[in-house]
């Protein structure tokens, strides 16, 4: 807030809404792992929190990857103007999707964990879209971008996040040998704030190197009303499936 792209700069508030959604998400994990001990149904609700987060997280990606991270050519097209509306779109899928995924754990713990992944996956390829393209370009091109080595380590440890959460690895292979240390949900939480942190770094320099560009009068950059609406309408919804998850947990199959 209070560096070169204060709060008065409206092109500061898709960042400062990708680092509220980094904050957020770390910290509803971590009540998620605190709370969900004390009964079957404050587990459950502590995680369709940790979902939602996860879900907020995402947009909070996309909405800086909208500002600083668009290649040049896509910037004001169709694509582009639809990205973070359909982001948004995400988020409630997302949301939905891994909350009911928790109604289907006793029944059916195969598919659970299948749509979990997806849940979560689908809006991270989405988001990546102008990613996957900029790393492609630059690699055809040996372009020198210094955020691009570090977009190459957030990708890296986005994918092994995903990995290990679906492989279920080192425990799968040793059952009760990584009770306590090295489980693959510890794996999992350290590569994924590695990559958080890989990838804030890197729209840091996307912002810096962009910074004439952003200080144009341009309609094309998230304004601050379109970034709170967003959030807003992320927020509202999330909550919504929540209590109507939380209210269902009654006709869940007991264990």
């Amino acid at each position: 807030l209070q560096g070169p792209w204060g709060q008065e700069d409206p092109h500061s508030w898709p960042l400062l809404a990708y680092l509220l959604t980094c904050c957020i998400y770390p910290l509803a994990s971590s009540c998620a792992h605190t709370f969900s001990t004390m009964s079957t149904r404050a587990r459950h609700i502590c995680y369709f929190f940790d979902y939602a987060a996860l879900s907020m997280y995402s947009l909070g990606s996309a909405l800086a990857y909208s500002a600083y991270v668009f290649p040049a050519e896509w910037v004001g097209s169709t694509f582009h103007h639809c990205y973070v509306p359909v982001a948004v779109f995400n988020t409630v899928v997302s949301t939905s999707l891994s909350c009911y995924s928790r109604f289907l754990e006793v029944e059916r713990p195969r598919l659970s964990k299948a749509a979990r992944t997806l849940a979560f996956m689908y809006p991270y390829l989405f988001d990546s879209i102008p990613l996957f393209y900029r790393l492609y370009q630059c690699a055809a091109q040996s372009c020198s971008e210094p955020a691009v080595l570090l977009h190459y380590r957030h990708t890296a440890f986005a994918f092994l996040t995903c990995f290990v959460f679906a492989s279920r690895l080192p425990e799968s292979l040793a059952p009760g040998h990584f009770d306590y240390i090295g489980h693959s949900h510890q794996v999992f939480h350290v590569c994924g704030i590695l990559g958080t942190h890989f990838q804030m770094e890197a729209i840091m320099i996307d912002m810096a190197q962009h910074q004439d560009q952003l200080l144009l009068p341009t309609p094309l950059l998230p304004s601050s009303l379109q970034t709170l609406c967003s959030m807003g309408i992320c927020v509202a919804t999330s909550l919504a499936v929540i209590g109507l998850c939380s209210l269902s947990l009654r006709f869940m199959p007991e264990p």
